[in-house]
């Protein structure tokens, strides 16, 4: 659940554009809300690190296995890779905090019972692998949800400053939790950073409970299905170039990157000889070097840009693979963390930031679940894959294959550039007025076809068809299963485009989805537009023998 909780708080709080304007370090503490949550989060996240040091370690006291090892990752990450889009689904259409105090709940009661059966001496590696993943799959509802509340703690002049505070409050677990839980597994026994996270959950479910969130504004209409609405997310992630393009990047770095995660703990005991504590120094290490390499990304991404940053973060990891594999020795080892937790939070700070600027509000939850689902998916698969490796040709061999693949994906993945969506206001516009209807419709009457009547220069034909191929995948994105344009045979300035909505509902939520960068595109097609009157819009409802079917009055809509 480490990973799960950077995901879900540092990007969280990117949930909407950063401000352009800066504002104090520290000044998202100024609201109790943030400060609360922060500080529970980042004691959770202490007993959380313990959590997975003891699991990793404790499945090599009870089998020898490579693979084995290597499940431990996958069984943490694939309830993600599985769950995440249902759940931002579920974060778009319940109360979220509701939502987060249950999912709490349900994981302190897994990881106690978990405790107790290790304490008992009563684990067995398949036992762990199934509690390992019950807890992955309650955390994976908390994704989702974690990344919508965040920008509702604090004011939007202080997102950015809120952003970097949770990077900090993370890594600052990350450096602690490793360390501790080595200590207390040495000292105590290993059941008891399993039963210490357990108390940890306590902190956030009370700041839970305490925090009351503002209503949402802003819209009307009833709460999207929940088929619908995973439908919704898929249909935006699909005709959406530049998240595309983030989580093409984001699968080449992760399958990579994952060697040295899913194998960290038979690097300890093979490669270098250690115990426990070493484990647990080296994810510390990877921390402090994430919170250090947190202070030095302004900088980077100011001179580099975000493509660049990920290429230099790959170039790191693929160094510290191979330093893992071919000196060692534990003081090198633990400078290579260092390295390692520098190159982490500048490729997956990139990645997330590229993933946020691509999503609207209304989509956000389900956008970034499908990014955290293909985070973890490669995750899980690359600890399968190196797991898998490792026990046919070793540890050392396997982490320089994993180099050398790495530094292959940044030549390869080049052309999907990140960040595209930086400079596009993607705030909804609300300038769609109401569709005139001749009478009441139902919700769920559909489908619906929205024609679009244009009088073109049958010279300007080429640029008006490139304009509209980019309308396209707005009228997808925000609502549409079908869509298509068409050309009048008797008449070359005569256009028509069409597209289909489930119901008359979704369509009204196209009303609410459309953005002020949707309205900027629309603009420039209506300029192709000649006559004095704007573009004919028609709506059609499917005509069924009990309906009355209605159709709308034409409207200046775009």
């Amino acid at each position: 659940m480490t990973l799960l909780m950077e995901r879900s708080v540092n990007e969280a709080a990117a949930g909407s554009p950063a401000p352009t304007s800066g504002s104090p370090a520290f000044a998202p503490f100024r609201n109790p809300a943030f400060a609360v949550l922060w500080g529970a989060t980042v004691v959770s996240n202490v007993g959380t690190w313990m959590n997975d040091v003891a699991a990793g370690w404790l499945m090599t006291t009870l089998a020898s296995s490579p693979l084995l090892v290597a499940l431990v990752q996958t069984a943490t990450t694939l309830p993600i890779f599985l769950f995440a889009l249902p759940a931002g689904a579920l974060a778009d259409i319940v109360d979220r905090r509701k939502l987060l105090i249950a999912a709490q709940v349900s994981l302190a009661i897994i990881i106690v019972l978990l405790g107790l059966l290790v304490l008992f001496e009563l684990m067995t590696p398949p036992l762990l692998l199934l509690f390992i993943f019950l807890a992955g799959s309650g955390a994976a509802l908390t994704v989702p949800a974690w990344q919508a509340i965040v920008p509702r703690l604090v004011p939007r002049q202080d997102l950015q400053a809120a952003i970097a505070l949770n990077s900090v409050g993370i890594n600052i677990s990350r450096a602690i939790g490793p360390a501790v839980g080595g200590f207390i597994i040495a000292a105590f026994g290993i059941a008891w950073p399993f039963l210490l996270n357990a108390l940890s959950f306590l902190g956030i479910i009370a700041a839970l409970i305490w925090w009351r969130q503002q209503p949402s504004v802003g819209r009307h209409l009833p709460a999207e299905r929940f088929v619908s609405a995973i439908r919704a997310g898929l249909r935006y992630v699909r005709h959406s170039a530049s998240l595309r393009a983030t989580l093409m990047r984001a699968v080449a770095f992760f399958v990579f990157a994952s060697a040295y995660w899913a194998l960290l703990p038979l690097i300890v005991r093979e490669v270098l000889a250690g115990g426990p504590q070493l484990y647990g120094i080296l994810l510390g290490c990877i921390g402090a070097g994430a919170v250090g390499g947190a202070f030095l990304l302004p900088r980077l991404r100011a001179a580099l840009g975000a493509d660049r940053l990920v290429a230099l973060g790959t170039i790191g990891t693929a160094l510290v693979l191979l330093i893992f594999a071919l000196v060692p020795d534990q003081r090198i080892a633990a400078a290579a963390s260092l390295l390692a937790g520098i190159s982490w939070i500048a490729v997956l700070s990139s990645l997330n930031v590229s993933a946020q600027l691509s999503l609207p509000d209304w989509v956000r939850a389900r956008g970034l679940a499908v990014f955290v689902t293909v985070f973890f998916g490669a995750m899980s698969g690359g600890s399968l894959l190196w797991g898998q490796t490792a026990s046919l040709l070793g540890i050392p061999a396997t982490l320089a294959i994993a180099a050398s693949g790495a530094v292959l994906t940044i030549p390869l993945t080049w052309r999907w550039k990140l960040q595209l969506g930086a400079q596009m206001d993607l705030s909804p516009s609300m300038h769609w007025p109401a569709p005139a209807v001749a009478g009441e419709i139902a919700d769920d009457r559909g489908p619906v076809i929205v024609t679009v009547e244009y009088r073109i220069d049958p010279a300007e034909r080429k640029a008006f068809l490139a304009a509209m191929a980019d309308l396209s995948a707005v009228r997808r994105r925000d609502g549409a299963f079908a869509w298509g344009m068409f050309e009048d045979a008797a008449n070359p300035a005569r256009y028509i485009e069409h597209f289909m909505v489930e119901s008359w509902l979704e369509h009204l939520r196209q009303h609410e989805r459309v953005t002020h960068a949707d309205r900027v595109l629309q603009e420039h097609v209506r300029r192709f537009h000649r006559g004095d009157k704007p573009p004919e819009i028609t709506h059609l409802l499917a005509a069924h023998p009990d309906d009355v079917m209605l159709l709308s009055s034409s409207h200046p809509e775009p």
